[in-house]
């Protein structure tokens, strides 16, 4: 059976994912919180983050930057994109 979320982001019952993305309690939030497109655009969301600023998933320190900007993401405000970034335009 589906996995079924009303999902914090899109603010509607959406599917969510198959399993939580990591073996955490934020990883069980998102799993019970976080509909699968919700997710994607988050994935969109860090590229952008690694790209704008850098980062270096491999890095611990860089690491706990994502997670933070993946709860404000999903739980805060919303995660702010950099000051310098620019969308691209389609």
């Amino acid at each position: 059976m589906e996995h079924r979320v009303f999902c914090v982001k899109l603010q509607k019952e959406l599917p969510g994912l198959d399993e939580p993305p990591f073996d955490t309690d934020l990883g069980q939030k998102i799993y019970e919180n976080v509909s699968l497109e919700a997710w994607k655009g988050w994935t969109e969301f860090c590229k952008m983050l690694l790209n704008e600023y850098r980062l270096n998933p491999a890095r611990k320190e860089d690491q706990e930057a994502i997670v933070k900007q993946m709860e404000q993401y999903f739980f805060g405000g919303g995660a702010t994109a950099p000051v310098e970034y620019v969308p691209p335009t389609h």
